[in-house]
Formats: structure tokens, sequence, C-alpha cells
């Protein structure tokens, strides 16, 4: 199609089409009287229908390109968090997790248009938020800019905006555009007194267990409507587990090796290092709640209080099974023949090894982490007062705290007995088969103890900030009022690893005991889910086995980790805008101008020579400063046909690990690495939107939207050979195939397409598509480019039922480099539905489903006969009560 080809083309000739179309209608049809300023957060909706008309025409009126959900939206979706909720809009993706940790039942991310989560800036109440990642690798390795939604419950939520185009009254940070959450206010409701009560059962179908689910909200105001006081509390349990499988990596069979010398076809032949069974359970409790008192103490002046606190524990316990293929070709290991092989399109996709003497075919990892949890809260302070008719004042003082922490990160690594190993592999349609010969691989007594370790990590994300903004009304002309304001805000981003122990490697003690073992081994439905074969026997270690064992033989011999690193950030910005409008346009064009303070702390490790404990400490302080123009105008074409024109400035901060010039992460097992470039440039896109769109009925619209982003220093990956020691071989000096994030150019362009309906009946659907093409300039994809998503949902409605289908599918992107290696996810679809009957005007049930369709999450490395992983984790079922005074 030629207009995704050429987007900017394709926006000049659309804008000619709006002049053409607005000069007709001006001279057909009377003039259209523009609509008055919409006070949003007072927007009070109830039904399916009634949500939809009053997001649609929040929509309608905005000046930029929007889209907008209400509370009810959220409320009557099997929506858990907020991420469930906004996967549907149009041009939205999401992911279950940030990067390191693999895909889970619950939505954490979100990115905008096919790009990385942190290219989109998430907001609440238009201010900053403050983020925490429970999982481990997430706390050291993939610390990128986005926010944690599964810290984010949806009951919170009184309105969701998501600002594709950029606007100069917006706080900075989102390349791909924003994601504003707006809690409820007190003043908004309509009754002195309001009380509501959600409590629902939700059982996990792989992990069969059954957890409670509680959100409660209080909301008063006073009989003159000047005063109130709202407060929300939730509690929230699930249980999880996850099925999967997965491949740390391809290795290059060298030439020179017994396998390439017995079988010269071999030689480049890549084949898997190792193929991981592995096996993940978790309990999440999430608790928190909100506050907001409001209060009026004259019609001119508004003072709000408002304060979010949630924290999220995570305790997991992570075992890992895994075959070592690379034990078996590596020419520095047992250089074996493999007895029987098969190779197809260069892959070595099955082969099978007799017993070598000396080398173990597999190692298991057992690793428990107590205490594990993420939290985020803020605390926000802001007014407006109506000086007189034509000039408002704001103000907003707050701060927000995030904290990922892993009190205890208690690993134990096994080797399994010398035996003979046999694999197959099946690309990307299911998991591979593995064997091992020559003992019982569902006894842990047969195993021998490598070592064991373990680490506490702590993360903190912390932002101060100050706003003041003023809007004057003119009236002169086109020039319908003025908008400007300041910003200042100081940012900290800081992890430390404190203590860090184990035995058996790097020097001290050996572990010289196995621990006890009850006779447990993996569930026997494990791996059913995902399409798994041929899983051999194996055993099972409790996490409270570990944690004991660990703590009885362990020795704190590492003080101090290599990774460790503080960033800090102080920011100030000014902006102006000036509102504009006419007979049958209106529109917005401002500047926005903001400087960055940056200063970096981090460790240097020797290139040779060095100790896993030795590094020099080092800092790095910079500055820039961002003129950032936009200018957003919206056409009234006819009484139901509306177009909007978009350009914009804008601008992400590099993620906090991709700033630190240390190497934040290695794997001894695999010899890879990822590091950080303290050189590395903000990202800086100029971004254009055009869009067309048709209300050609109540509570329906059909629309098409085109965008174009031309990213001058977007982030890429390269890697490098460094010689680092190795703490898995007692600090040898080895080369590390170490990858390093760089600025290069970028661009990214598509279309959206967009239809809802309300249909006779009190049905009604709704269905979008999203196309997006994001490459570098070496013609890579970008991280989180879909070239493909839909949304397809249908709804009915009465005074008694309400029931909602969904469906929403992805195709595969770039999700990052994992242990120096490319990794891909494979295009999925996910089912959810709900159900609800209104009893009674204060009482109704409901039945929520996520995952209904049970999908297994599959990854890739360049190519799909490079499986990387495959993740199952069932199905979700709510079945409750909502009560309501």
């Amino acid at each position: 199609m030629v207009l995704t080809r050429k987007p900017v083309a394709a926006a000049a000739a659309l804008l000619t089409l709006n002049l053409l179309l607005a000069a007709e209608a001006r001279a057909q049809t009377p003039a259209v009287k523009e609509e008055a300023k919409t006070t949003l957060d007072t927007v009070v909706v109830s039904g399916i229908r009634a949500s939809r008309e009053a997001s649609l025409n929040q929509k309608r009126n905005a000046d930029g390109i929007v889209e907008v959900i209400t509370a009810e939206d959220i409320g009557k979706l099997p929506d858990k968090n907020v991420a469930d909720a906004v996967q549907r809009i149009p041009g939205v993706n999401i992911s279950s997790g940030a990067g390191g940790e693999g895909g889970f039942s619950e939505n954490d991310r979100v990115s905008i248009r096919g790009t990385s989560a942190s290219l989109t800036q998430t907001l609440i109440n238009g201010h900053a938020v403050g983020t925490g990642d429970w999982y481990v690798l997430n706390q050291t390795d993939a610390m990128g800019r986005s926010v944690s939604y599964s810290l984010l419950p949806s009951e919170i939520v009184s309105r969701i905006t998501v600002y594709k185009s950029a606007q100069a009254d917006l706080v900075e940070g989102g390349v791909a555009g924003a994601v504003d959450i707006e809690t409820r206010r007190p003043l908004s409701f309509k009754n002195a007194f309001t009380a509501e009560l959600s409590a629902q059962a939700l059982y996990s179908s792989l992990a069969a267990k059954t957890d409670p689910q509680v959100n409660a909200l209080f909301n008063w105001k006073n009989a003159a409507g000047n005063a109130g006081v709202l407060v929300q509390l939730f509690s929230e349990s699930r249980s999880e587990r996850r099925d999967g499988q997965e491949v740390f990596g391809y290795g290059v069979i060298d030439p020179h090796s017994a396998a390439a010398q017995a079988h010269p076809e071999l030689a480049g032949v890549l084949y898997p290092n190792q193929i991981n069974n592995n096996l993940f359970t978790q309990k999440r409790i999430r608790r928190g709640g909100l506050f907001d008192i409001e209060i009026k103490p004259s019609a001119a002046l508004t003072l709000d209080l408002n304060g979010f606190y949630s924290r999220m524990s995570a305790v997991n316990f992570d075992h890992s099974f895994m075959a070592n293929p690379d034990e078996m070709l590596n020419i520095d290991h047992a250089n074996a023949v493999p007895t029987q092989f098969k190779v197809v399109r260069n892959m070595l996709t099955e082969a099978s090894f007799d017993p070598v003497a000396g080398h173990s075919p597999g190692t298991v990892d057992s690793i428990a982490r107590p205490g594990a949890a993420s939290k985020s809260w803020y605390l926000d302070f802001n007014g407006k007062l109506r000086v007189n008719d034509r000039l408002l004042l704001s103000a907003k003082l707050g701060t927000t705290r995030g904290l990922g922490s892993t009190p205890g990160d208690l690993g134990l690594e096994s080797a399994l007995p010398v035996g003979g190993l046999s694999y197959r592999t099946h690309g990307l349609q299911r998991p591979a088969g593995v064997s091992f010969t020559g003992f019982d691989s569902g006894d842990y007594r047969a195993t021998e103890v490598l070592g064991a370790w373990w680490s506490v990590v702590k993360v903190v994300d912390r932002e101060h900030y100050a706003q003041a903004d003023a809007e004057l009304g003119l009236d002169l002309g086109l020039l319908e009022s003025v908008k400007f304001g300041v910003r200042m805000a100081d940012h900290l981003r800081d992890l430390k690893q404190p203590v860090n122990g184990g035995c058996g490697w790097g020097g001290v003690p050996v572990c010289t005991e196995l621990a006890p073992w009850d006779g447990a081994r993996y569930p026997g439905n494990y791996g059913r889910a995902m399409g798994a074969d041929g899983m051999p026997p194996m055993w099972l270690q409790s996490r409270q086995t570990i944690e004991d064992y660990i703590y009885r033989h362990g020795t704190p011999q590492f003080a101090k980790r290599w990774g460790e690193f503080t960033v800090k950030e102080r920011s100030h910005a000014a902006y102006a805008m000036a509102n504009l409008g006419g007979e049958q346009w209106r529109g917005n064009v401002g500047l926005r101008v903001v400087k960055t303070r940056q200063k970096v702390a981090y460790n240097l490790v020797p290139d040779r020579d060095g100790k896993p404990d030795e590094y020099t400490p080092v800092s790095d302080a910079r500055s820039y400063t961002d003129a950032l123009p936009s200018a957003s105008l919206r056409f009234n074409l006819a009484p139901d046909l509306v177009s909007r024109l978009s350009a914009a400035r804008t601008i992400t901060r590099p993620d906090y690990s991709s700033m630190a010039g240390a190497i934040t992460s290695i794997d001894a097992l695999t010899n890879t690495g990822n590091s950080g470039n303290v050189e590395l440039k903000p990202i800086r896109s100029n971004n254009y939107d055009a869009t067309l769109e048709w209300y050609f009925a109540p509570k329906s619209l059909l629309s098409l939207g085109l965008f174009y982003m031309d990213i001058g220093s977007f982030v890429g990956y390269g890697t490098s050979i460094q010689m680092l020691p190795n703490p898995s071989h007692n600090g040898a000096i080895e080369p590390f195939s170490i990858s390093m994030p760089t600025n290069v150019r970028a661009k990214n362009k598509g279309l959206e397409l967009s239809l809802q309906q309300a249909l006779g009946g009190g049905f009604g659907f709704s269905a979008n598509y999203t196309h997006a093409r994001g490459r570098d300039q070496d013609g890579q994809a970008m991280v989180g480019s879909s070239r493909h998503t839909y949304n397809l949902e249908g709804y009915f409605e009465n005074e008694r039922w309400n029931a909602r289908l969904a469906y929403t599918h992805r195709s595969d992107y770039l999700v990052g480099l994992d242990r120096s290696y490319a990794q891909h996810a494979a295009g999925v679809g996910n089912l959810a539905a709900s159900l609800n009957y209104k009893i009674n005007e204060h009482l109704s049930l409901q039945i929520d489903g996520l995952n209904l369709n049970n999908p297994t999450l599959k990854y890739y490395g360049e190519t799909k006969d490079q499986p990387r992983a495959f993740y199952s984790n069932g199905r979700q079922i709510f079945v409750g009560i909502r009560a309501s005074l």
C-alpha cells in the first residue's frame, strides 16, 4: 500500500483532501458550532454502550490523536490490571514481561505502535510514577524506562487516555506516546456516600489453586459538594505455575572437533548449547490502596491531595533441568562424536551421544527467591485557581518511589551423573524431546553438587517533581488562548547488590554434601499444555530445602558486584502552547524546552588478571538540551467527519542499565554477558500523524490513521569479545561475548484501522488492526515491532445481563538480546471473556476469564529453526460478586 510506504507524502495528500472537503462542507452545510472545552474528569457513565459513547466523545473533541477508556469499560471487562485494558486500543501492544523473565499469565508492559515499552511514557494523573521489578534479571540487567503494570490494578482507574501525538504541555519522555492513568476524584461522584465491594475467587488451571481477590472503595462528599474523601483498598492473590523449555543460545561445531573430523558435514553446523526444562512456581500477592482528599474552598479554587501504594510479594521457585549438548560437542569439553544425528538447514536438530568419562550430560539449577517483591507509591498535591474568566492557574508538587527487591537469590547447582544424552528438536512446533541413559534422571541422590550461591539485590527508582501551569484566554481571532508552564524533576535509579556468596566457586569452600531430598519429581502433567513429548523423569527439590542448604553451607566471599550503578537525572522544562480555532477547525502549536543533567556512577572491570570482586569505581557527568516543537490540527470536515494532523519532536532518555558503562551481568555457562554504554544519546524522533474519523452513528466510529517516526538516535545492540574472569572457573580469564547498546538511526511507519458499532437489541462490536514496520539503519527489526496487531470484540447488554468476548493477536516481534543472541517472540493470540448478571441496583454476579485459549508463548532466535523458549501458564477464571451502595 502506497500510504504505508510513503507516510509523509500520504499525510500531505490527506491534508490537501482535508482542505478540499472543508471548503465543500462550508459551501453546502451550515457552520458546525465549536464544542465547549470538555471537563473530562467529571464524566460519569453507566453501562457498556454509555461508556463507549463517552469515550468516543472525548476522543472526538480532543485536538490531538488520543484513545480513551472510561471506568465502565474496565469494570465490565476481565481486566485485572491497566495493561489488560489498553491492549484492545488500536496501536497498543502489551507483553507479560520486561524481557528477561519470559512470559507469564499476567500482562506487565505496554508499548505503542510496535516500539519498545521503554519508549512509552506512563503517567498517573499527569505525573511520573516510580516503579519496581520483582524478577532479579530485570533488576540487574534489563532495567528499562517502562513501568510495571502488574503493580497497577484496574480498579483504581477512572479513565485512561493514550496520547499517540505529543503536545507541549505533556511531560516529555515518550517517543512513541504516553499513557495517562486518571484516578477517581471524590467530588466527581454523584451521591454523598458511595461504597463498592468486589470479591472474587481466582482459579489458575495449571497451578490448580484458587486465590482471593478483594477490592473496596469508599467515597464521601459533603452536602455542599465542596469537600470529599475517597479511599480504595485492594488485596489480590494469584498462584503461578509456568511450564517452560528454554534453549540458552546456539553454538557452532568446530571444524577441528572430533564430531567434524568424523563427519565433515557437521563442520560449521549450529547446535543448541543447553536445553532447559524449566518449572517455575510463584505466589503473587498484590496489596495496597489509594486515597484522595479534594476540597473547593471557593468556586474558584480546588485543592487535591492524593496518594497511592502498591506492593506485590512475588516469592518464587525456579527449577531448571538442563541437557547440555555443548558439553558433548565443544572441543574444549568432551569433544564427543554423535552416534546418530540429523541436520536440517544447517541445524543439528537431533543427536545422540554415548557416555564420556568425566563429563556430565546435564546440570540442574534449583533457585529459591524468598522475599522477592516490587513496590510503587506516590504522594501528589495539586491545585487549580480560576483567577478570572480568562486566567486559570494550576500547580503540582509530589514525590514517587519504586522498589525492586530480591532479599535472597538462592541457588544450588548440581551435575547429573556421567551418562548418555539424546535430544530431538521440532522447530517452533513443540518443545524438544530429551532423554538420558545410564542413570535415573528422576533420582536426586545420583547427582553431584557443583556449587551454591546467594545474592541480595535492591533497586530504588525515585523522583521528586514540581510543576506550575497557566492558561490565559485571549479570543483574538484564531488565537483562543495560550498555555505555558515550567516543571522540574529530580530522578534517581540506584542498583545495589550488597551481599553475594556461596560455596564451590571462586575459591570459596567446596560444597561437600547433597541437600536432603523428599523424593519429589516434576508434576505428571508437566509440559503437556505446551505440547511437549518425550520428557524424562526429573527430580525436584523444595524451596525450603534450598534455602536451608545455602544458609548452612554458603560463605559470603563476593562482597561486591560489577553491575552496581547509580543514575541521577535532573531535568528542567519550560513550555508555551497556543490554542487555535477557526470556523471548521481547531488545534494547538507549542514548544517545550528541556535541559537534562545526568550523572552515572558505575564499576569498571579490569580486562584481565582480575578477580570477580575487583573493579574500579568511575563516574560520568553530562548534560543536554532539547527543543521539542509540536503541532496538532483538527478539521471538522462535516458534522460526522473529523480529520487530524500532527507533527512533533519527541525524546526518551536511554534505559538505565544501557547508560551504565558497567558489565551488568555475565553467564558463566555460555560465556556471554551484557554491558552498558555511558556515551549513549537520548532517543530522539520526529513524529508525523494523520487520521480520518467517521462518526457515522451513535456509539460508532470508522477511522484510518497513518503514522511515521523518524528516529535519529535509536538504541540498537552490537557485540564485542572481552577477556574477563569467569567466577565458575576460579576467576580464570576467558573470552566473553558481550552485547552493548549503541545509537543508530531507525524508522517506524504504519497505519491503524478501527471500527466500532452499536447494533440493535443490545449487541455491539469493535475491531481494529495496526500495521507497523520498524527498522533500523541496518535493516534490523526494532525491539517490540509487531508487523500485525488486531483486536476483535463483541458485546451484549440489557437491563440484567452484559457479556463480552475479546480476542487480541499480535504477530512476531524482536524481544531483544538474551545471552548475546537475538530473541524473537512468535505471534500469539489471547481470548478473554466476561459475563455479569445484575441481581438488583446494588448487587451483581461476575464471571471473567483470561487466557481462555491457553496459548503457548513461543520464542526463537534468528530464524524459526532456532527455538529459544516455550511457556505455558494455563487459564485463569474469576468468579465473584460486586456490591455497591
